[in-house]
């Protein structure tokens, strides 16, 4: 970039200019060619957090001011973005280097299927299973009757005993009338269905969008009310076209990604 204007930095380094697979256009530097001071930390924390590995402890706020010359305010600015995007996670009084994000398929596959795709282990956490008379709005999508009996099944979702979302499913006692006898609440709900019932998904509607957690969903799920949420709502078929189940599903937005196939 040539002939800057008096009073902007100058030409960013040649490694914030790397372009990785994926990356924003010129590694989020703006054409002016000025750099916040948080960010060019933040691109040289990347490196850092590259070199160590998944798992490991970042160094102290302290030691990272100190590192890179820069107020911890500074640090501290660049630590929130990369805790937002999934590259760092909190553990105890630290901050350790997470994982790769979860890649969920856009499919009728199971979290569990999606998960254990990935090398990781899926679980799920009970947290209540109750029946109502189900509400009109509510029994028009899942193929009921206004006041007929309802399931509702909410469960923490695990991968590797990490909490990464909640899950709210409705689906009629008609339907499922031994849910609470015969289902293991950790287990798959759609192997149940396929295995036990011999009932099958055929297609589903889904839609995404990001929201903020609740309190209450913070706490079960153990984040930040201000971290940022993938929520997904499923309205499933089986394979003769009825009605099957609704779905509410919060995902972490720092350890998860969605995929799909375009034909």
């Amino acid at each position: 970039m040539d002939n800057l204007t008096p009073g902007l930095d100058p030409e960013p380094p040649a490694h914030l200019l790397t372009q990785a697979p994926g990356a924003p256009v010129r590694s989020g530097i703006p054409e002016h060619g000025r750099i916040p001071k948080y960010y060019a930390v933040k691109a040289r924390m990347a490196g850092l957090i590259e070199e160590l590995g998944d798992g490991q402890p970042l160094p102290t706020e302290r030691d990272l001011a100190e590192r890179y010359e820069v107020a911890r305010e500074t640090v501290r600015q660049a630590l929130r973005e990369l805790l937002l995007e999934g590259r760092l996670r909190r553990q105890g009084r630290g901050t350790v280097v997470a994982g790769p994000k979860l890649e969920q398929p856009l499919s009728l596959a199971s979290y569990t299927e999606g998960v254990r795709r990935q090398g990781r282990t899926p679980g799920r956490n009970l947290i209540s299973l109750d029946r109502f008379p189900c509400p009109g709005p509510l029994a028009a999508e899942i193929g009921a009757e206004p006041g007929e009996a309802v399931w509702h099944m909410e469960r923490v979702l695990l991968a590797d005993d990490e909490r990464v979302g909640l899950e709210s499913t409705y689906v009629s006692v008609a339907r499922v009338p031994r849910l609470d006898a015969d289902f293991e609440p950790d287990s798959s709900f759609y192997a149940y269905l396929r295995d036990r019932l011999g009932i099958s998904f055929g297609d589903a509607d889904e839609r995404i969008e990001t929201v903020l957690a609740t309190p209450r969903e913070a706490l079960l799920i153990g984040t930040p009310p201000a971290l940022p949420m993938l929520l997904i709502h499923r309205l499933s078929r089986d394979t003769s076209g009825r009605p099957l189940e609704r779905v509410r599903t919060l995902y972490r937005g720092d350890r998860f990604s969605f995929t799909t196939h375009l034909g």
